[in-house]
This record gives C-alpha cells, sequence and structure tokens, in this order.
C-alpha cells in the first residue's frame, strides 16, 4: 500500500487529461522509480513554471512572460490577428509554424447550454484591439463545433464595421473535432484554404 503522500500525488496526476487511476499510478510508479532523472526535473519544472506563470494582458496566452513570446515577437505580422478558443489551439496553430500573425485567446466559446455569454469571453478585448487600428485581417479559428460557427458568427456580427478582411479556417476540418488533437497537415492546409466570413 502506497503512503498518503504517494496517494495524494497519484490522485493530483489522474485529474490530468489522458490519465485515468491506472495510467497515474504507471507515471508516480516510473517518477519514484527514476528519481533523479525524472521527478527531481519534473519538481524543478513545475516549481519554475508556478513561480512565473502569467497570462499575457494583450492576447490571453498563458506563458512566463508578460506580454507574452508572440506577443513580444517584433517578427511577427501585427496586420493579422488570429482568434481561438483556447490557449491549446494557439499552441495547435504555433505548432504548423505557419501563421505569421499574432493571436487572441477568447476563453471558450459561446454555449447557452453552459451559460457561456459574450461578456464571458475576451470579445469585448478583442474588439478594442481591432478598433485601435492596424489589424488589415482577422482570422476567426473557433473550433468545428456548433458552439464554434456560433462564436465566430457572432464575433464576424460584431465587427463588421470596421475595415478588416474577415476570414475563417478552411471547412474540412471534421465536425465536432478541435484544433488541439489536429495534426500539422490539417492545421496548414485549413490555414492556407482560409475564405472569407459571410
Amino acid at each position: 500500500m502506497a503512503s498518503q503522500e504517494i496517494e495524494a500525488l497519484t490522485q493530483a496526476l489522474a485529474k490530468l487529461p489522458g490519465l485515468g487511476p491506472r495510467s497515474a499510478r504507471r507515471a508516480v510508479l516510473h517518477l519514484l522509480k527514476k528519481r533523479e532523472v525524472a521527478l527531481s526535473p519534473l519538481l524543478a519544472a513545475l516549481t519554475a513554471v508556478k513561480e512565473k506563470l502569467a497570462t499575457c494582458a494583450t492576447c490571453g496566452n498563458v506563458d512566463t512572460t508578460d506580454p507574452c513570446g508572440v506577443c513580444a515577437d517584433p517578427r511577427r505580422d501585427q496586420r493579422a490577428l488570429c482568434v481561438v478558443e483556447e490557449v491549446a489551439d494557439l499552441w495547435a496553430l504555433e505548432r504548423s509554424r505557419l501563421f505569421p500573425g499574432r493571436f487572441h485567446v477568447l476563453g471558450g466559446r459561446l454555449s447557452a447550454l453552459e451559460g457561456v455569454r459574450p461578456e464571458n469571453l475576451s470579445i469585448d478585448a478583442l474588439i478594442r484591439r481591432i478598433a485601435a487600428g492596424g489589424i488589415d485581417e482577422v482570422v476567426l479559428a473557433t473550433n468545428a463545433t456548433l458552439e464554434g460557427h456560433s462564436t465566430a458568427h457572432y464575433i464576424a456580427e460584431r465587427i463588421e464595421r470596421f475595415p478588416v478582411r474577415v476570414t475563417q479556417l478552411a471547412h474540412g476540418l471534421p465536425v465536432g473535432g478541435e484544433l488541439d488533437y489536429l495534426d500539422e497537415g490539417t492545421l496548414a492546409q485549413a490555414l492556407r484554404a482560409r475564405r472569407p466570413v459571410g
């Protein structure tokens, strides 16, 4: 039988996405067995992230600096802005290395069933960024779900008064799919084939 501390670690890991109780137990056993090469570096990395974790005030990305590395990068195209639902979606698009612009994380998607309304998302901050000028294109990269499409449609209506080109990722993404689970090839094709909304 494991000690109370080891059991607490197992339960904490089991709460992570993709890890159930058995997988968490195997992970804990591996960490304990490989203390010096696995457990100690993991603890150091977790501590460093915990101490430096910040949410970017500009785009909503999670990083260890504010502004985040994407917003602080002077090589990014400031005229193109990609709107995503979650940080995981931003990271997925960044892995494709095909979008040269900046991002805006909504913090979710509109959902009547879950009680998520426009004021619960960072849509007003997005409008302020667009109203400030300097943006030529807004790419609506919401997930290919009913809620994602509703969110994109709502945003497109809110920003139609601004002189920006509004595009969205090309269809062909799996319906019900989420960006974080797509491979780089699918994301690359979707970014290349984006088209105007409406």
